[in-house]
């Protein structure tokens, strides 16, 4: 049809009606369920080791219904534990000194290092009230598929103070080690790579906290390396001669 040749009318005589143009679909605008600012606290929340979005949810509502001096509060708490707490410079226990309460304080037997993996196992024994002598925190354990050697712990720091009297509190000779450490594979290697380092040094005993069944528990629903333990950790009754 040439190009100024009238268009076809329709039945009425009018011009055909056209298609109309449909707009271009947007994707619907998704909206936060909680204000940007509040997903941001949850979502720092939920950061925190052991924390869901649940539990995220509930910590960050709290804050909203505390009141204003409330939430000061803790974010001075947060910030005065970064700025003051630190490792102890002996043991490497936490501090807010350059030496723990236990290395300062007299009365403790400097001459007995107890040697633990992480500062919640010294606080854990400390519950107890029955050790008398000073802590080592080696601040993990190793575990070579994570690419954790000795290096990467404070094993050079017992060792010294092994050692050397003056690395340890008050200048006192260290007479035994007792390793403290997780009954787990890892825990085990660093407990073996410990003794080898240690028992060459002289006048230095190396032990470990006993093994074996627990107050409760049953022989027949105990591990065989429990009952292994409990056997080489058995110990007389208060009325053997033995």
């Amino acid at each position: 049809m040439p190009a100024d040749a009238p268009k076809p009318k329709g039945p009425s005589g009018s011009q055909p009606a056209q298609a109309p143009q449909q707009a271009p679909q947007q994707e619907p605008r998704r909206g936060l369920a909680y204000p940007r600012v509040v997903e941001t606290l949850i979502s720092e929340f939920g950061r925190l080791p052991g924390i869901g979005r649940r539990t995220a949810e509930r910590l960050a509502l709290h804050i909203l219904r505390s009141d204003a001096a409330g939430a000061k509060q803790l974010a001075h708490a947060l910030l005065e534990v970064k700025r003051t707490v630190r490792s102890c410079s002996v043991c490497w226990n936490l501090a807010d000194n350059a030496r723990c309460a236990i290395c300062e304080d007299p009365a403790r037997d400097a001459s007995q290092v107890l040697v633990v993996e992480q500062p919640k196992d010294l606080i854990a024994i400390e519950q107890t009230r029955m050790f008398k002598g000073v802590y080592h925190v080696l601040t993990g354990r190793l575990s070579p598929l994570e690419g954790v050697g000795p290096a990467d712990l404070t094993i050079a720091s017992l060792l010294e103070r092994a050692t050397d009297p003056a690395a340890n509190p008050r200048g006192t000779p260290v007479r035994e080690v007792i390793l403290g450490l997780n009954p787990t594979l890892e825990g085990d290697g660093t407990a073996l790579y410990l003794h080898d380092a240690l028992r060459a040094l002289p006048g230095i005993r190396v032990s470990r906290l006993a093994r074996g069944l627990a107050s409760g528990a049953s022989i027949e629903h105990a591990s065989k390396q429990v009952l292994a333990d409990a056997l080489q950790g058995r110990q007389p009754l208060a009325d053997d001669p033995a």
